[in-house]
């Protein structure tokens, strides 16, 4: 996020408009921090971006527009270079918001069907 012009700001409490269920659980799965939800949600909190990383909702702040690109292409590229098997990475990112992706309405594996997943690669 960006240090100079980054807030995060969740006006609908602000101008009486509902959230959507799955909303919700899209942001209790990004934001972690009890407080952090209750003030942003509930209060229509504006979270500048060094606000933002201290409570956990962004990983990196930058100076301006330039670094933050740069950061993000950093991160992109130390990803790539990982060489991860796509389809299981969006698998474990599922098992992390599992109850986000079902209210989005994307189907989550169950237990028994990774395990049988893996089996067969062994």
């Amino acid at each position: 996020m960006r240090a100079d012009r980054g807030v995060l700001y969740m006006s609908e409490v602000d101008i009486g408009l509902p959230l959507p269920p799955y909303f919700v659980h899209v942001l209790r799965a990004k934001i972690s921090q009890a407080q952090a939800l209750r003030d942003v949600v509930l209060r229509g909190k504006k979270l500048r971006a060094p606000e933002a990383r201290e409570m956990g909702v962004v990983d990196v702040v930058c100076p301006g527009a330039p670094e933050t690109a740069a950061e993000a292409l950093k991160l992109a590229e130390q990803l790539a270079a990982r060489k991860w098997d796509g389809a299981v990475y969006a698998s474990i990112r599922m098992s992390m918001f599992p109850d986000a992706c079902r209210a989005v309405g994307i189907a989550v594996e169950s237990d028994e069907e990774k395990s049988r997943h893996f089996a067969s690669r062994l």
